[in-house]
């Protein structure tokens, strides 16, 4: 952590440990993935009995993986893509120190270029850290955004970007698409497509259906609001190796009873889960699942909130072993803008130790393409990655595919326009159960994988302070802009359009 303005939000104190309570409560923590492995640890180091109750065969979620044989009788680990782990991502960071002191099994991606069908490229290294110097330098040398163009943006438009706070960004922008706020402002249509476009589809969203609120805070979080800079880590081997499967080890040893292969089918107030009892639950599912669990806990209302959450639309996770290398100067990672439906592309051996085996013993390479938002089939889809890849890496055309998997999902939180007023909280009306998840509200600079360690984290928070147990401390970027003077702009404009 770099940024001496990165905000630590204090825990509420207490007991130093549940075993001071009379009797140590046990709770279920429904979901195995970043929210619920974050909560399990915080509860767990706090002396609390808890019951880990996972739905796949495997920890780690949306970022886990499993074991896969490839057609020339290679075992290897298949996952749902690419992640990037940013500097920014404290509490996650936090939580995976618990298992990897130095965060070792992290090595940093240098650069990641963004690239678009008429061969402009962006990138972020070596640009400063700071903002605004940062944006000022990305503009300098970015060939979608010239110089001429400031003058014809829309400051006034501009200044959400620069004032960024939760919940009173949600307030004004929320109901705005994240398409239609970089048209107020005026943004030039290339950099739209490439800076912007890339940066809102890894939300697995359009553009256009996706809330300009988030767009901002996502600005803040990664470019605008810290300094940490737009570097990000991956892990050095596959998911469940690296990560979920020493964290589980770390969690066995605090006494976190870990079962997987288990589809949690109801939850009664009281609480029993499946029949067995509990003294509280954290609900740390996808969407589908917490819709399914809400049963008649809670409220009418609060049941209708987690009824109305929506999922993105289906992606495509496409990755092929190829038995010819790609050329060895393309970058680990590259974004793409304006290319549909492609949207990124990874090359594993580059970071990943497992592919690097792969690739190193057959002389291929191990290529992962992404598509966002897509519009058509999963198999028109698959083939039109594979012939954007052959038009960015004309070599891979004359390679052959000697193994293919697919991840065709939709199971992604939307953050639509209008939809953070009625997003469900962390806290609910149901005492004793909280949520936790990259879909739940958290009032906090905090984002994908981020949110969910941070939503767990709450959640664990939330429960140790009904019991009069110490929290934990969380951290994030700063929760406002980084420049009071934009904010005094700010309230002035609002009290000319009072008036």
């Amino acid at each position: 952590m770099s940024d001496r303005r990165r905000v630590v939000h204090t825990a509420s104190p207490g007991y130093s440990s549940a075993e001071s309570l009379s009797e140590v409560p046990r709770v279920a923590v429904v979901g195995g993935g970043i929210a619920g492995l974050s909560a399990a640890t915080a509860l767990a180091e706090r002396g609390v009995s808890v019951v880990v109750l996972e739905r796949e065969a495997y920890l780690g979620g949306r970022v886990g993986g499993w074991s896969t044989t490839l057609d020339d009788g290679s075992p290897v680990t298949m996952s749902r893509g690419f992640h990037a782990f940013f500097r920014q991502y404290y509490n996650l960071r936090n939580l995976l120190e618990r298992s990897d002191p130095g965060l070792t099994r992290l090595h940093a991606v240098e650069d990641y270029p963004l690239i678009d069908g008429d061969g402009r490229i962006d990138g972020f290294k070596g640009l400063p850290p700071t903002p605004p110097l940062n944006a000022f330098a990305f503009v300098k040398r970015s060939p979608t955004f010239k110089w001429r163009d400031l003058g014809n943006l829309s400051g006034l438009a501009a200044l959400p970007l620069m004032t960024v706070s939760v919940p009173e960004t949600f307030d004004k922008l929320d109901d705005v698409s994240a398409a239609e706020f970089l048209r107020r402002i005026n943004f030039p249509e290339a950099a739209r497509h490439l800076a912007f476009g890339v940066f809102s589809r890894s939300f697995f969203a359009d553009p256009e259906k996706m809330s300009a609120a988030e767009l901002a805070m996502m600005f803040h979080i990664y470019f605008l609001g810290s300094s940490e800079g737009l570097v990000f880590d991956v892990p050095t081997g596959p998911y469940p190796q690296t990560l979920w499967d020493p964290l589980g080890e770390y969690l066995s040893g605090l006494g976190v009873e870990i079962r997987t292969g288990v589809m949690v089918e109801k939850i009664e107030r009281g609480f029993t889960v499946d029949g067995e009892k509990f003294d509280a639950v954290v609900l740390a599912t996808d969407v589908g699942g917490l819709r399914t669990l809400a049963g008649n806990l809670g409220t009418e209302e609060w049941r209708s909130d987690v009824a109305a959450l929506e999922n993105t639309p289906p992606f495509l996770v496409h990755r092929v072993w190829l038995d010819k290398p790609v050329n060895a100067d393309r970058p680990a990672f590259i974004g793409t803008g304006g290319m549909p439906p492609i949207d990124n592309i990874s090359i594993l051996e580059r970071f990943e130790d497992e592919a690097a085996e792969w690739a190193a013993r057959t002389g291929g390479s191990v290529v992962e393409l992404h598509a966002y938002a897509a519009s058509d089939s999963e198999e028109l889809t698959r083939e039109q990655l594979i012939a954007r890849m052959h038009e960015i890496y004309p070599e891979t055309a004359s390679a052959a595919i000697v193994s293919s998997r697919s991840e065709w999902r939709d199971d992604c939180p939307m953050f639509g326009l209008g939809h953070f007023a009625r997003r469900p909280t962390v806290r609910t009306p149901e005492p004793g159960l909280v949520l936790a998840g990259d879909g739940i509200r958290i009032d906090l600079p905090v984002a994908l994988m981020e949110r969910a360690a941070t939503t767990g984290l709450h959640a664990a928070n939330t429960l140790l302070a009904s019991w009069g147990v110490a929290g934990h401390d969380i951290v994030t970027v700063p929760v406002k802009g980084r420049f009071r003077m934009f904010d005094k702009i700010d309230s002035w404009t609002a009290g000319l359009q009072k008036a």
